[in-house]
């Protein structure tokens, strides 16, 4: 097996789920995100997903959630 087709085995389906939770180290965040595959999917977009907590794309329709906003679903406790 080629290096090359090693790596393409290695990152995930682009598009495959409808709901991502991202962390900070990836932002600036884009659609596809770096560890997708690229081939099958739609131009690579950026998702200001920093300015609220939760942005969509605009091609494919998938929900990003900023980690620890009020839209990703954890439960926060105050000390």
């Amino acid at each position: 097996m080629s290096s090359e087709s090693s790596a393409a085995t290695d990152k995930r389906r682009a598009n495959a789920e409808r709901r991502y939770i991202v962390q900070a180290s990836d932002l600036p965040l884009s659609c596809p995100m770096p560890d997708m595959m690229l081939w099958n999917s739609h131009p690579r977009v950026y998702i200001p997903v920093e300015v609220t907590g939760e942005a969509k794309c605009p091609y494919c329709g998938a929900y990003y959630v900023l980690a620890n906003s009020d839209r990703d679903g954890a439960v926060t406790t105050s000390p």
